[in-house]
């Protein structure tokens, strides 16, 4: 007796279904739609098969060699398409002797990409700020009701920014050839109970080549010493070696472990946050002449016109405003730290502006969750949104001059013994 393709056995099932009646309303609905969709597809993917033979299952070939039919069905392997109505499972048919070439399908990737399409698009909408229930509504017909995807589903699709943050976390980083980093947290309700928001640590990084990446993002709770420590040297562990520069706010926490993990690093205090800090010191009428010296020592044309410019406006304004000279002398070689690059660079490294941008990203996207379930969720859409920000921006441009300058910075941050460039040489040879 010949056996029945799967076709023809999905239609059994589904008059089976109909005649026992033993399900009602959307639970048969739903059984029904998955079975019109499977047989469907069988019969699709049998009738490419008989097109390719040019004959029926059990018809026998005219075109014989050696008394054996130049190709035939051999069976088939189980795959399976993600539908709105869950994952169904599709038995591909297969076929010998086809010579040269392999017989493959050309109507499966179609099926097989059109439900990747579907989920691709459900994790740029999660990945976009839509929570899974706005998901479902967006999927929901409105005038029958019928949910075409539901909450639930939506979640399981959107597993994969799990996968992918976990594998984002474990990668090896001694391919990243770092030149300036960038640290920062940004903060979010990573719980369903409680009001503590918890900091999300994150690092970027230019590389050599130009390109600007998220080298890594992780769950910090707070930023203590420790905390930053342990992220920092996460990335050591992983292989990254050490950048020319790291761009910073004012934390005493993270300045610390970045002077214990690249000792030999400039460390960069961000001169967005150096001018708040010390313009908001002195009164509104001498904001704006404080702020035009600030700029003339933050844009000096090098380091040593930068560190003369800075000793002039604390001796002229020390006993003026004794509070706003502090804050300005507070870590005062990490803000001149940014004259040591080539000029081109100094813009685009004197400021945590790259992460202030993304972070402004994240929290436009997350800002619709007013808290996140647990720290899993979190997670998954502050990655999904940074990562999806950090593949759109654009590089730096290095020129063969920059990558010599460049490069005896690599080597005197990490060769202990080469010597340290003079920071006049540098600028000089940058102009």
């Amino acid at each position: 007796m010949f056996s029945l393709p799967p076709s023809e056995r999905i239609a059994k099932v589904t008059k089976t279904l109909l005649e026992a009646e033993r399900q009602e309303g959307e639970s048969l609905l739903s059984e029904l739609m998955k079975l019109g969709f499977q047989k469907l597809v069988q019969e699709t993917l049998e009738s490419e098969v008989t097109s390719f033979l040019g004959r029926e299952r059990y018809e026998r070939s005219d075109e014989l060699e050696g008394g054996t039919p130049t190709a035939w069905r051999n069976g088939y392997k189980d795959r399976s398409v993600r539908t709105a109505e869950g994952r169904i499972p599709i038995r591909l048919p297969q076929v010998r002797n086809t010579g040269e070439e392999p017989y493959r399908s050309e109507i499966w990737p179609h099926i097989k990409s059109n439900s990747d399409a579907l989920n691709n698009l459900v994790i740029e909408m999660y990945a976009r700020g839509l929570s899974t229930r706005d998901i479902e509504m967006t999927f929901t017909d409105p005038e029958t009701k019928k949910m075409l995807l539901s909450k639930s589903q939506a979640s399981e699709i959107t597993e994969v920014l799990w996968e992918e943050y976990e594998a984002f976390t474990q990668r090896n980083l001694s391919s990243f050839d770092v030149v300036y980093m960038f640290l920062d947290a940004v903060y979010e309700p990573m719980r369903r109970v409680g009001r503590t928001k918890e900091a999300i640590l994150c690092c970027w990084g230019i590389l050599r080549d130009g390109s600007r990446v998220l080298i890594h993002m992780d769950l910090g709770h707070t930023e203590t010493h420790d905390v930053w420590k342990a992220f920092l040297e996460d990335m050591v562990g992983r292989g990254l070696r050490s950048p020319i520069t790291v761009t910073t706010d004012g934390s005493a926490a993270l300045t610390r472990a970045v002077d214990e993990t690249w000792s030999n690093a400039y460390r960069v205090r961000c001169w967005a946050h150096k001018m708040r800090n010390v313009v908001g010191k002195v009164p509104k009428e001498a904001q704006s002449e404080i702020r035009m010296h600030l700029g003339s020592i933050r844009d000096a044309p090098d380091w040593a016109t930068g560190r003369q410019l800075a000793t002039m406006f604390t001796d002229k304004y020390r006993d003026a405003f004794p509070r706003a000279i502090a804050s300005f002398e507070t870590d005062l070689e990490a803000s001149l730290a940014h004259l040591r690059l080539p000029p081109i660079h100094r813009r685009v490294v004197r400021t945590t502006n790259i992460i202030e941008r993304a972070f402004g990203e994240e929290r436009r996207r997350t800002k619709v969750i007013p808290r996140f379930m647990d720290e899993k969720s979190g997670l998954k859409l502050a990655f999904a949104t940074l990562w999806r920000t950090s593949q759109r921006w654009s590089g730096v441009q290095f020129s063969e001059h920059e990558f010599k300058l460049l490069d005896k910075l690599v080597e005197w941050v990490r060769s202990p013994e080469s010597e340290e460039p003079a920071p006049r040489e540098v600028a000089s040879r940058g102009a």
